[in-house]
């Protein structure tokens, strides 16, 4: 994919075509082999690197800014100076991505911007190698090498510019090559899913027997057509077919998990629970925790009292480091009346739910930072009071 993002965008083609060791990793454009002078006026080679901006998933757009990154020590002039012209900006040593880290970030940005790639690249390549000619003439960022595009282990179907253009992509790597499961996909489900297909896992498990109906259009992600509702698919062949659009490992199971299948949740990396209080979520509960498998499980509870809605959204982490408020905190069959029961189902709250359990999982993998290493989080809708207990100690 990205080697046809540079073969249909006129601008990268352009600097293919002209001799520049032009790639795409990781949302990046990337030009290596570039020469600049060091310090000690010594020739040197250097790598150029850009946040892409695409239109679509096959071709670029116009640049939203005019920043590039360099892995090189600092361009200098004939003295030995170093290039005002291209103006540090940021923070220098940072981690774009898994093989990508920057010595410096520059910033020269031209009257009315630059109108593609070709110009913004070509550009800084003549500011930072016009000192060389003088020395070496024969020096040239034109190579006239192909260089690969990585792009055979990325999980997503088309390149994730959101990352790179915001610079999170190192961060967002932490979340690379892991096994996830869904365990139900009602509306809290879907948005996990929803979520979690936007982040670079290596494939995503979907487990649910039921089917999608009309009223599951109005309490998850998206919107159906009527095509797809008059069909009444099963949830995971529906969900799995829209998200695959986006990522390359959705796996769907149509079946319920129980006591006797609970077991093809070996080797998952992290589960997320979603179903209702049962004999089969004590199983599952059960198998997870004897197993040293991390989990989320989510509740809501929403009643109505005197015409309004009110209830709790809940989020409970099993960790094998934290395991013992399974009982305490986790409703299960068997423990009598259970205020996360209730069957009102409303989309900003599944929303609520499954961000909660996303944001809590992306914490224990170092996404987000984490000070309380909370195991337990609850939201009061009435008084609008976010609580977190279960800390790790």
């Amino acid at each position: 994919m990205a080697s046809a993002l540079i073969t249909n965008s006129s601008d990268l083609s352009r600097l293919r075509a002209e001799g520049y060791e032009v790639a795409v990793k990781s949302g990046y454009l990337v030009i290596t082999n570039v020469p600049y002078l060091t310090a000690q006026r010594v020739v040197a080679r250097g790598t150029l690197i850009s946040a892409l901006k695409l239109a679509n998933s096959t071709t670029t757009a116009r640049p939203d800014n005019h920043v590039v990154q360099f892995i090189g020590s600092h361009p200098c002039n004939l003295d030995g100076s170093e290039i005002q012209g291209l103006g540090r900006h940021g923070d220098p040593k940072q981690k774009l991505a898994e093989g990508l880290v920057a010595d410096f970030s520059f910033s020269n940005k031209p009257e009315g911007g630059y109108t593609d790639f070709y110009e913004k690249m070509s550009r800084y390549v003549q500011v930072i190698s016009a000192p060389v000619i003088a020395i070496d003439p024969s020096a040239t960022a034109r190579t006239g090498k192909v260089i690969e595009s990585r792009t055979a282990d990325s999980p997503f179907v088309y390149t994730d510019t959101n990352s790179s253009r915001a610079q999170i992509t190192a961060i967002s790597e932490k979340l690379k090559g892991q096994h996830i499961a869904i365990v139900g996909l009602g509306g809290t489900g879907s948005f996990v899913l929803d979520l979690v297909a936007k982040t670079p896992v290596k494939e995503i498990h979907l487990f649910d027997e039921d089917d999608f109906y009309l009223h599951n259009a109005f309490r998850s992600p998206g919107a159906p057509t009527r095509a797809d509702l008059d069909t009444i698919p099963t949830k995971v062949a529906y969900y799995s077919a829209v998200y695959s659009r986006l990522h390359k490992g959705i796996v769907p199971h149509c079946e319920n998990l129980n006591e006797s299948s609970v077991a093809r949740l070996q080797g998952f990396d992290f589960v997320f629970l979603c179903i209702d209080t049962s004999p089969e979520k004590k199983a599952v509960v059960n198998y997870l925790a004897d197993h040293g498998i991390p989990f989320v499980d989510t509740g809501l509870g929403v009643q109505a009292a005197d015409e309004k809605l009110v209830g709790i959204v809940r989020a409970t982490t099993i960790t094998r480091d934290k395991r013992n408020h399974i009982d305490a905190r986790i409703p299960t069959v068997g423990k009598g009346a259970d205020e996360y029961a209730t069957n009102i189902q409303i989309a900003e709250l599944n929303m609520l739910n499954g961000v909660m359990a996303v944001i809590r999982w992306k914490k224990l993998l170092g996404f987000y930072a984490d000070y309380r290493h909370e195991h337990h989080c609850t939201y009061t809708i009435e008084t609008n009071v976010l609580l977190s207990e279960e800390d790790r100690t």
